[in-house]
């Protein structure tokens, strides 16, 4: 198990059901996705690009999914928090009910069309 992963299955409840619930959604939109290790938390790639990262928040009490080069998402933008953070916006679950697949995929695969893009390539 990598350190990413282990990050995930050590997270109490609600927070480890909420990560691979999460997980999942993302490995399975985007298979050639990377799980790595960085800034002690779980972080998505594409090649050498990150995608997002995922955060447990036991002090505020949700889970940030985190996406890097937020400015160029047009889908669910009213969703996406970013409160004291220029670049990243995130998406955040306090629950598992409280997680819309729809919405998640589609940004996934908004991010993702990006992957060859001059910007993304920054």
């Amino acid at each position: 198990m990598n350190p990413a992963e282990t990050y995930i299955n050590n997270q109490p409840e609600p927070y480890r059901a909420i990560l691979m619930h999460v997980q999942t959604i993302i490995e399975h939109t985007l298979p050639e996705v990377d799980l790595k290790y960085k800034w002690s938390i779980p972080c998505y790639y594409v090649g050498k690009r990150p995608i997002c990262y995922l955060n447990a928040s036991h002090k505020n009490k949700y889970v940030d999914v985190a996406f890097w080069h937020s400015a160029y998402i047009t889908k669910h933008k009213a969703l996406l928090v970013g409160e004291n953070r220029k670049v990243v916006k995130s998406l955040r679950y306090k629950s598992l009910e409280a997680i819309n697949d729809t919405v998640l995929v589609d940004i996934l695969k908004e991010i993702y069309t990006f992957k060859d893009s001059s910007f993304y390539n920054r």
